[in-house]
């Protein structure tokens, strides 16, 4: 069945991303048209995402299950599941999953795609 672009619809479930066993981004939204990205991200115990400069744009994330750190350029936050953490735009960062590991969802403003120009 065809879903009309403009409807509200159900595009996941949030528990059955958070049993996923991979690694990396689990889940993420799919619909072509839409202002929004998001995905469930899954680090196994221990693993991390390096130091970076995130983009020019703002993230929620929301810690659905495991546990870990998100180093900052000021202090480390640690995070536990119910966690609703704000990214502001191009700030430091880096996850360290802890011993459970750490699954997280996020959603931010669509980036916007590659393009020629001057």
């Amino acid at each position: 069945m065809d879903v009309e672009p403009h409807l509200p619809r159900i595009v996941g479930d949030a528990f059955a991303a958070a049993d996923a066993v991979a690694a990396g981004a689990v889940w993420k939204l799919e619909p072509a048209a839409r202002g929004l990205d998001s995905n469930v991200i899954v680090l196994p115990a221990g693993d991390e995402i390096q130091r970076h400069v995130g983009p020019a744009l703002d993230v929620l994330i929301v810690v659905l299950d495991g546990s870990g750190m998100l180093e900052t350029a000021g202090d480390a936050i640690e995070l536990q599941p119910g966690a609703m953490v704000w990214l502001p735009p191009r700030s430091e960062r880096r996850f360290i999953a802890g011993p459970d590991g750490l699954r997280y969802f996020s959603v931010h403003q669509r980036k916007p795609g590659l393009s020629i120009g001057r």
